[in-house]
């Protein structure tokens, strides 16, 4: 079958993918996007997480054919997509009330996202987001192989809660696990990010 999505704000086509195929398989075999990482295959690791609608899911285990028509964001695509996010009045200009509700990005606001001229498919030569930048600045990332899904679900959590608890960012990151840091350095890095965030609001 043929599958039409877009994918950082790009549209794009799968051919010939099977019924089985995941859209972990199309995103990194097919459409050359090896940031969402291959570990477990059983939506246990959280490594292979990205943004479907605006919703962070396993894309292992959804099957190709069910994006059809419908919006990813990739790690490669997460700064660009936060940058337009807060241009736009998401995310941390939510307001500081934390009023951003719990939906994330609705389907159709997704969809008004378009990649500028200088983005690129890898998302380099891209300003960093926040909590990419946070990560860095905190030291939470050691062997890297995590730390794509973690990007993914921290941003999604920033975006709805500006000003998360503890035990908001550990409920939140619970489907992600990571094997180096043993995750206080992932805290540290939410808490920098919805620091930051609080700054610009």
């Amino acid at each position: 079958m043929r599958v039409n999505f877009t994918v950082n704000g790009r549209q794009q086509e799968a051919d010939d993918v099977w019924e089985g195929e995941s859209l972990l398989y199309v995103l990194r075999e097919r459409l050359g996007l090896p940031g969402s990482k291959n570990a477990c295959e059983q939506g246990e690791c959280g490594s292979c997480t990205v943004r479907l609608d605006g919703v962070p899911v396993c894309s292992c285990l959804v099957a190709a054919g069910q994006v059809e028509g419908r919006d990813v964001v990739t790690v490669e695509g997460l700064a660009d997509f936060a940058k337009q996010r807060a241009e736009h009045g998401h995310g941390g200009a939510c307001g500081t009330g934390g009023g951003c509700g719990t939906k994330g990005v609705s389907t159709d606001e997704a969809k008004r996202w378009a990649p500028k001229p200088g983005d690129s498919q890898t998302g380099e030569g891209v300003e960093l987001s926040n909590i990419q930048q946070a990560f860095i600045d905190a030291g939470a990332v050691q062997c890297g192989f995590c730390t794509p899904g973690l990007l993914v679900q921290a941003d999604e959590l920033l975006e709805r809660n500006n000003d998360p608890s503890d035990q908001d960012i550990r409920e939140a990151l619970s489907g992600n696990l990571c094997r180096c840091t043993g995750y206080e350095k992932i805290l540290d890095a939410v808490r920098l990010a919805a620091a930051r965030q609080g700054e610009v609001v």
